[in-house]
């Protein structure tokens, strides 16, 4: 049967390939089908993290875009105390 696997695997990957995970999998005493498996789960599980990350990253820029809108009406309150603030600065003669 493995080599069974190993031929199907061989003809989906190409030589290259196919000889290194093989030959990697020999050297940590492992099945190359087992290697496949991890290598499967965490190319899925790096996907799945990084959808997570992007549907974040949007919903704390959305966040962020929602918040200067919010805050835009205020400009000419936010110009008055600066205003103000600089009016109180004591200038270099």
């Amino acid at each position: 049967m493995h080599h069974v696997e190993r031929g199907r695997f061989h003809h989906e990957t190409g030589t290259r390939t196919a000889r290194g995970v093989h030959g990697e999998a020999e050297a940590a005493h492992r099945p190359a089908s087992q290697v496949l498996r991890e290598l499967m789960r965490d190319f899925v599980q790096r996907q799945r993290d990084a959808r997570e990350y992007d549907e974040f990253l949007r919903r704390k820029v959305e966040a962020g875009r929602a918040s200067i809108r919010a805050e835009r009406g205020d400009d000419e309150a936010v110009e008055a105390e600066f205003s103000a603030r600089r009016a109180r600065v004591p200038r270099a003669p």
